[in-house]
């Protein structure tokens, strides 16, 4: 008796439907398992499209140059000129810089000097906003760099207690205004924690050298790694050992190979769950048969063959697996956009995604239903009728 593909079907399908609870049950395993792929994959792509959108948004083409010190320990000190000295490189577009200052911040002069808000203070020129592409969250850049005037970064805000600008704060002994509040800088989140003032206001009422500490440079983007190779003996030809050329947007791209790891281990963890789901299924399968066996007997006896009696259990068991990945990749779908969201990233769920999914689980529906299947094809008509 040959079966066409419907009636295969139908065989397969009148099984699950007599036992709907087992059969949901045994679909909720392969359900995590390819919820979790799916996902996992889904959270990780739209965390990298996020990143990569913030990467584009912030440019690649910044780098700093920090001084160090030398292979006999010795601080060094990059020179004034060190800006006009980056600038004069080809394919810089944009140069600034910050200098470290020894002063002490402090909300108001009722504060004890040894009570500081652990708020550095940093001289900053006028072109470091623009250089950076930062943002205002609130008030005005350094208009002007020569007065006591001061910006403060979203994190010394915060410490100090700043909710507006117009206020003043005490750094050493001299009173200074807040101008503004950046928001937090990506790419430089350091600035986030200090209190910016110009360089000349710096140099007059606190102190300051004038030399920088760290040099801001964007260059082209075809020709950042050509500046990263001549910036440390540009600003120190006598000891380029001792400066540090670092691009601030590595961090972000090595966060994005962080995720990837983590991908990799969660992806792992769906696979087990799928595995398990798996061993449900066959679980399933080879109690059906040993429950069945009047069934089985009694189709063999009215002419279906070995062949048409494997091909039932195994379309049963591949239903069965079906279902239980068909709902766990909209589960996974689901959970990406909702976390996404949540997370105000652009949800991306790729349709690779889904179809690894099902063909996982069509993978395991074989694999779990094979010996089931073959165990019922080998039942004899009349050992089965008399077992019932």
């Amino acid at each position: 008796m040959k079966l066409s593909f419907s009636d295969i079907l139908r065989a397969g399908a009148s099984g699950l439907r007599a036992r709907p609870a087992r059969v949901v049950l045994s679909a909720l395993g392969i359900a995590i398992g390819i919820a979790t792929m799916v996902a996992v994959v889904g959270l990780s792509m739209s965390s990298r499209a996020d990143l990569m959108a913030q990467l584009d948004r912030l440019g690649t083409n910044l780098l700093t140059v920090q001084a160090g010190k030398t292979s006999t320990g010795e601080d060094i000190r990059l020179p004034k000129q060190a800006v006009a000295m980056v600038e004069r490189v080809g394919p810089v577009l944009d140069a600034t810089a910050t200098g470290t200052v020894a002063a002490t911040v402090r909300r108001s002069d009722v504060v004890p000097p040894e009570m500081t808000a652990g708020v550095p203070v940093q001289a900053a020129r006028k072109d470091l906003f623009p250089a950076l592409s930062a943002q205002m969250s609130a008030g005005r850049w350094l208009e002007t760099d020569d007065l006591p005037v001061t910006v403060l970064g979203s994190i010394a805000a915060h410490r100090l207690g700043v909710t507006a600008p117009g206020e003043k704060i005490l750094i050493n002994r001299t009173w200074f205004v807040v101008t503004g509040v950046l928001a937090p800088i990506e790419l430089v989140p350091e600035l986030d924690r200090v209190a910016l003032v110009g360089f000349p206001a710096a140099q007059r009422y606190l102190g300051f050298d004038g030399h920088p500490t760290m040099v801001f440079e964007r260059s082209r983007d075809d020709a950042v790694d050509a500046v990263r190779d001549v910036l440390a003996r540009t600003v120190s030809p006598g000891h380029p050992e001792a400066v540090k050329v670092s691009r601030p947007s590595d961090a972000l791209a090595a966060k994005a190979a962080t995720d990837r790891g983590l991908t990799s281990l969660m992806l792992g963890l769906g696979a087990v769950a799928l595995l398990v789901g798996g061993v449900g299924v066959a679980n399933t399968m080879v109690i059906s048969v040993l429950e069945r066996r009047a069934e089985i007997g009694l189709r063999r006896a009215l002419g279906a063959t070995r062949g048409a009696i494997c091909v039932q259990f195994l379309t049963e068991s591949l239903l069965l697996s079906a279902l239980g990945g068909g709902a766990g990749a909209v589960l996974g779908a689901v959970a990406t956009v909702g976390f996404a969201a949540v997370q105000g990233w652009t949800p991306v769920v790729p349709t690779w995604s889904f179809a690894g999914a099902m063909s996982s689980t069509m993978l395991v529906g074989v694999i779990a239903g094979l010996y089931p299947a073959i165990r019922a094809s080998r039942l004899h008509p009349a050992l089965a009728l008399r077992a019932a």
